[in-house]
């Protein structure tokens, strides 16, 4: 399996503006205490965040990732591998922060 800690680190530096946004809101045990890192390496992939205590792993989409088989094949490695994966499409994000906020924090407590 190779290395994806350079990947993680670019993709950290050239982060989108949602993901900025979102960060923004998460980092620092924010949101309920929970503590989530960003574009972090899990298996072959990199994920946008992710919530290890909660087995939460959050995916912010834009338009390139409707309908994509690639996604597909990557949510079924994380939750074969214990996580539940949360898909969140980054217009949904920059109109409903605070409900998208809600909606991380209702299934990281589930």
């Amino acid at each position: 399996m190779p290395n994806l800690t350079p990947l993680a680190r670019r993709l950290r530096r050239d982060s989108t503006n949602a993901e900025r946004l979102l960060w923004s809101r998460l980092r620092a045990g924010q949101l309920n205490g929970l503590v989530f890192r960003r574009q972090e390496p899990v298996g072959p992939y990199v994920v946008d965040f992710i919530c290890t205590r909660a087995n939460l792993v959050v995916e912010l989409d834009g338009g390139q990732h409707a309908d994509s088989t690639a996604d597909i094949e990557r949510d079924t490695y994380l939750r074969e591998h214990g996580y539940r994966v949360l898909r969140i499409w980054n217009n949904d994000l920059m109109s409903n922060l605070d409900g998208v906020l809600q909606r991380i924090a209702e299934i990281a407590s589930e």
